[in-house]
């Protein structure tokens, strides 16, 4: 089923993190692709091989681990090295995500929400979605967060900011917008109303019931082992 899972994404300096520490608060069961993107490339995994490859080792540090920001360097100026650094780290993440998506779904969470930063750049990942969240900001305050958060000039903060695909064209992607132009609260009381209409969604009625149908045929699997085994 893919009723259960709500894709949420942003861009950069949009206070996508804002939105999800709220959603956190409030108990949702959220997955981060970006900390599963740093545990898929750690010292000794399959990506992190594959990296050194094609990469070479100046792109580690002292420990082993792979320098996030060297590597991006070499990306953010060279498509078509992003382009081989997605083709070996996108499997691997989508593996891990898959594996937390189905554990949420056996512990009988109401809805997933999958936290993707490119979710409306690689748009292959929205058709699984039931609904799709953007977190919103207005370009101004997008620029002016984005300098005072890295220190960055007028012109690297802007190049940062072109690089993605700009907020209002994802905004015709979304199924939902948390406008996060304005103050904490303002956005706390959108993302509860948000949260107020998934809990109430008719369609995770489908999810729970295809979870309670799919545990009762799992438990009497197990009891039928088991007396095997004891008889």
């Amino acid at each position: 089923s893919t009723m259960f899972l709500v894709g949420l994404s942003g861009g950069i300096a949009s206070g996508k993190s804002t939105v999800v520490a709220v959603l956190r608060e409030l108990g949702c069961a959220v997955i981060d692709a970006d900390v599963i993107a740093r545990q898929v490339v750690q010292p000794h995994s399959k990506a992190h091989q594959q990296i050194l490859q094609h990469f070479g080792t100046e792109i580690l540090l002292e420990n082993g681990e792979i320098n996030r920001e060297a590597l991006g360097n070499i990306i953010f100026s060279q498509p078509e090295k992003r382009r081989l650094l997605n083709s070996i780290t996108h499997p691997e993440i989508l593996k891990e995500m898959l594996k937390q998506v189905l554990k949420y779904f056996v512990l009988g969470y109401r809805y997933v929400i999958l936290d993707i930063p490119l979710l409306f750049e690689t748009r292959g990942l929205t058709r699984f979605m039931t609904y799709t969240v953007l977190v919103y900001c207005d370009p101004p305050t997008q620029l002016g967060r984005l300098m005072k958060r890295s220190g960055l000039g007028v012109a690297e903060a802007e190049a940062r900011i072109s690089s993605q695909l700009p907020l209002d064209e994802k905004r015709k992607w979304a199924t939902h917008v948390i406008d996060n132009s304005g103050d904490r609260e303002s956005t706390r009381r959108q993302v509860l109303r948000l949260h107020a209409r998934l809990e109430d969604s008719l369609d995770f009625l489908w999810a729970r019931l295809a979870v309670g149908t799919a545990l009762a045929g799992f438990g009497g699997l197990v009891f039928l082992l088991i007396r095997h085994f004891i008889s």
